[in-house]
C-alpha cells in the first residue's frame, strides 16, 4: 500500500468500522494532543482506552480507562492509535500483533511513520494509516 496518500474512501472505511480504540501514549495533561484526540474520539462515540504504563492502572483519563499495555485492554481492540515516536512504533506494532484477536487498524499519528512495522501489520491483515490524525480526518471528512 502507498502510505504517502490515502483515499477518502479508505479513511472513511476505517473510521466507520472502528468502535474501540486503544490510545498508546495517552496523556492525562489536557494540553497534550493525545488527550485532545482521545476526548474528541470519545465524543464521537468511540470507546477509548488510554495505554500508558506511567499512569496508575485502573484510573481514567477524561473517562477513558487507563491500562499499562495493549494486552491489558479487557475487550477486543479495533484500532491502535500510536502517540509514540516513529522509533517506538515498531514495538507498539509487535505488541498489537501479539493480541488475539488482532486489531483491525494500526493508526500512527502525525509525524509517526515506520514502514517496516506497517508491512508486518499489513502482512497480518491489519490496515495501516501513518502520519495522520483521526480527529483531523474526521473533521475534514465532515466538512
Amino acid at each position: 500500500m502507498n502510505h504517502d496518500d490515502y483515499s477518502d474512501a479508505y479513511i472513511r472505511s476505517i473510521l466507520s468500522k472502528v468502535k474501540t480504540i486503544a490510545v498508546v501514549g495517552a496523556s492525562n495533561k489536557e494540553e497534550r494532543p493525545s488527550f485532545v484526540v482521545s476526548r474528541f474520539m470519545a465524543g464521537k462515540g468511540y470507546k477509548v482506552y488510554a495505554v500508558n504504563p506511567g499512569l496508575p492502572a485502573g484510573s481514567n483519563i477524561d473517562g477513558a480507562p487507563v491500562v499499562a499495555r495493549l494486552a491489558d485492554v479487557p475487550e477486543p481492540i479495533d484500532m491502535v492509535d500510536v502517540f509514540r515516536n516513529s522509533e517506538a512504533a515498531a514495538g507498539v506494532v509487535d505488541e498489537a500483533l501479539a493480541l488475539d484477536p488482532l486489531p483491525k487498524v494500526i493508526w500512527m499519528q502525525l509525524e509517526v511513520r515506520h514502514d517496516e512495522a506497517a508491512k508486518k501489520a499489513e502482512a497480518a491483515g491489519i490496515e495501516v494509516v501513518m502520519d495522520r490524525c483521526p480527529k483531523i480526518e474526521i473533521m475534514r471528512l465532515e466538512e
